[in-house]
């Protein structure tokens, strides 16, 4: 609590140094009504806001004197006015805008297949800003996502801490993950690839929660998790953030913009690490990996007749480990002091280029990753390689006034060779590996009828060929209704179909603290899903609130189902005879009542289960392990009045999740315990574009339970004795009969711990 009162010290004075400041607010809109995410800027002081998705903006910290301030979105003409604000003053200025002549540009630039503005979409959209994870800064997109309702990362090994984005309940292989609209991050990059995606370099994150198959792919099964990245012509031309934490967390972000009238480039550096081995909970072992990672992103733009192109390519390197506290790299692989070492090499190129046919716009799209990962996991070596190639061509294509359509070419190619048996060639002589090639190509349509001003219909189907697989169809329909007063319905189904590679999606496969057995032959899982979300906004006397309620179901055929519970030295993995369902209730509620306060309120109740015969011809009905039944996240911002010092309050709340024991004498408990994690953040901002801010993580200082990790003394099982069957006998050594098993994880180790940063931002 001491560097915590040194910090508000500093920053309070700082307060008296620098005054007051002023503050602009309004709403921006189009002949039709609100502009979702249209853009506000000052471009001298490098400072700007974007609009709420009803148009809507604050935008504070204005220094007193005259300003040019620029109102843009993407497919309308700028405006810009000059004004002049007194010390104090917060001026009111609503702006409309004109479509711009091109109308195709708002596709090219915004690198996605959705629209982004949900108020004119069928699709529900949610669209998060840089602005949204300041209040609670990370070193990579990951972590940032536990401030979205719905979204959880998923801790999946205590000791290496390596994790999955859990969407609406389900596991991270059943959302895909695409960066400006290409599916690059899969397989083995959804396990370590998200730790290298730098936050400086997003420009905005589309969430769509539900079936996106048909634009995106058959394997969209429980949504779509889109990393748009800054475009280079309005990128800044210098921004650097560094922060440390108490735990010596080191972060620094760099990105430059530069170029010339025909191409812009934006380059981007990410350097993390953290290399201070920390115990509290006195397990013998890490509470968090130790890692070292940096990334490189360069990004060019530039224009064509037909609209915006561009070309980016990305490169991560990350060195980490975990393990009990005096492991070293000369310990890999051997029986006698237990680590997990992975370093992990990873490349990738995007590009998408528009040209025209006659007075038609086609994009042709391409995209490439390489990722190659050396571990140990104990005395299990792990060396996996991946490479996909993804190219898709789109053809936008305006039939009448109320009837759009876009259709698409797309092939993606994936070759992935191991050291385990998933790829082992069948051979009488030396062992000999045979990789998986899997191409997959594609070929989709998609209409959209403007049935009247408030109703719109988008219906689409996709067919894909699995080279193993066979014939794969997505239908999707979607479905939105404006009524006055009441609100914004929108209703979806799809359907999805996945592919399961137990090696690249399950990180408890690689531990060696248990076999992996297949019962049988996997094969594809098979899903239906349908949502229902209801949106109103409210305008108030002192600013505006805007709700919104959703439902979604999802029913699985063949669901692949890793057993814990059966066998606790193996994990068994097989297709579900029966079939499981996801479900449930979402609510968010974001409350502005002025420029200088705005909360965020969000819930999620759900129910994720099976339901498979029993050994009598009965039905049994499983609840999901590692799946909580509500979760809640909340932040709440507030502009100090007296100077530029803002304070951001985050958090989220979790409910109990069934835990994978091994057997009714593990002393463990079965279920998680209620628990949240809040966060506190101060920042002050200084002139010349600078960034002070400080605050705590984990305010309430909350750990899973110290004997998280069963048998921590014995790693390596050598005290363990078994029957023939292979189940461990209790004995006066191991009375509870349990082995070795780090699996028994839901949120981090870290505690409470502090962090200070400074950002800045030149125009």
């Amino acid at each position: 609590m001491r560097v915590l009162g040194l910090l508000l010290s500093v920053l309070l004075c700082m307060t008296e140094i620098f005054g007051q400041n002023a503050g602009i607010y309004g709403k921006i809109s189009d002949k039709d009504g609100g502009l979702a995410y249209a853009t506000i800027g000052i471009t001298k002081l490098g400072k700007g806001t974007a609009a709420n998705d009803s148009g809507n903006y604050i935008l504070s910290d204005i220094p007193p004197g005259k300003h040019e301030i620029r109102f843009s979105m993407v497919g309308y003409q700028d405006k810009t006015l000059h004004i002049n604000l007194s010390a104090g003053q917060n001026k009111k200025l609503d702006i409309t805008l004109e479509e711009a002549a091109l109308v195709g540009d708002d596709i090219v630039i915004s690198g996605t297949l959705s629209p982004v503005s949900r108020d004119k979409s069928p699709v529900a959209i949610e669209v998060y800003r840089p602005a949204f994870f300041l209040k609670n800064p990370t070193p990579n997109l990951f972590e940032a996502l536990q401030s979205v309702n719905g979204v959880r990362p998923q801790i999946n090994c205590s000791i290496c801490n390596t994790g999955d984005i859990h969407l609406n309940g389900l596991e991270g292989p059943y959302t895909m993950v695409t960066i400006d609209g290409m599916p690059i991050v899969s397989g083995l990059g959804t396990v370590y690839g998200l730790s290298g995606i730098p936050n400086a370099l997003v420009d905005r994150i589309e969430i769509i929660k539900g079936p996106a198959s048909t634009l995106y792919g058959s394997e969209a099964v429980g949504g779509l998790i889109n990393v748009v990245t800054k475009d280079p012509t309005n990128a800044p031309r210098f921004a650097a953030d560094y922060f440390v934490t108490g735990w010596e967390e080191h972060n620094l972000d760099l990105g430059t913009s530069y170029g010339n009238k025909k191409v812009k480039h934006l380059l981007g550096l990410n350097l993390f690490r953290y290399a201070t081995p920390i115990d509290h909970n006195g397990d013998g072992f890490t509470d968090l990996a130790l890692s070292t990672r940096a990334s490189l992103f360069h990004k060019s733009s530039w224009k064509t007749k037909a609209g915006q192109a561009q070309f980016a390519v990305r490169g991560v390197f990350e060195e980490r480990w975990g393990g009990q506290l005096n492991w070293t790299p000369d310990w890999a692989g051997s029986d006698s002091v237990y680590g997990e070492t992975i370093t992990t090499k990873r490349s990738e190129i995007l590009g998408a280029l528009p040209f025209r046919i006659g007075k038609d716009t086609l994009i042709y799209q391409v995209s490439a990753s390489w990722h190659y990962q050396d571990s140990w996991y104990g005395t299990t070596p792990y060396i996996g390689d991946q490479r996909i190639v993804f190219q898709q061509l789109l053809w936008h294509k305006p039939i009448t006034a109320k009837h759009r359509l876009l259709s698409g070419l797309a092939t993606r190619y994936t070759w992935y060779d191991d050291n385990t048996p998933a790829t082992e060639a069948i051979t009488s002589g030396p062992a000999k590996t045979n990789p998986s090639r899997i191409f997959l190509p594609g070929v989709f349509v998609q209409h959209s009828w403007f049935i009247d001003a408030t109703k719109e219909l988008l219906t689409g189907l996709r067919y894909d060929y699995n080279s193993l697989h066979g014939s794969i169809l997505s239908p999707r329909v979607n479905y939105k209704w404006d009524i006055k007063k009441i609100g914004t319905f929108r209703l979806g189904a799809g359907n999805g179909y996945r592919v399961a590679n137990i090696f690249t999606e399950e990180h408890a496969a690689l531990t060696g603290a248990r076999k992996v057995v297949f019962a049988n032959e996997l094969k594809p899982e098979r899903s239906w899903n349908m949502n229902l979300q209801w949106r109103r906004f409210f305008s108030l006397k002192k600013g505006f609130i805007q709700t919104e309620a959703a439902l979604f179901y999802t029913y699985f055929h063949n669901k692949i189902i890793p057993d814990y519970l059966s066998n606790p030295s193996e994990i068994r993995y097989d297709n579900l005879a029966g079939h499981a369902v996801s479900q449930g209730i979402q609510g968010n509620l974001e409350w502005i009542p002025s420029s200088k306060l705005r909360s965020q309120l969000g819930f999620t109740w759900m129910h994720n289960y099976t339901v498979y015969p029993g050994p009598n011809g009965e039905e049994i009905k499983a609840t999901q392990l590692l799946t909580e039944r509500f979760s809640a996240t909340w932040s709440v911002s507030y502009q100090i009045p007296f100077g530029a010092l803002s304070i951001d309050y985050t958090g989220n709340l979790y409910s109990p999740m069934h835990l994978p024991v091994q057997s009714a004498s593990d002393p463990r408990e079965p279920m998680s315990p209620w628990y949240s994690i809040q966060n506190l953040q101060l920042t002050k901002e200084i002139p010349f574009g600078f960034s002070l801010y400080a605050g705590v993580k984990n305010l309430l200082n909350f750990t899973p339970a110290a004997n998280s990790i069963a048998r921590a003394n014995d790693p390596f099982n050598k005290q363990v004795e078994y029957d023939p069957q292979g189940i461990p006998l209790p004995t006066a050594n191991n009375p509870n009969a349990l082995i070795f098993d780090p699996s028994y994880v839901y949120t981090s180790f870290q505690g409470r711990r502090y962090f200070i940063g400074l950002r800045w931002k030149w125009a």
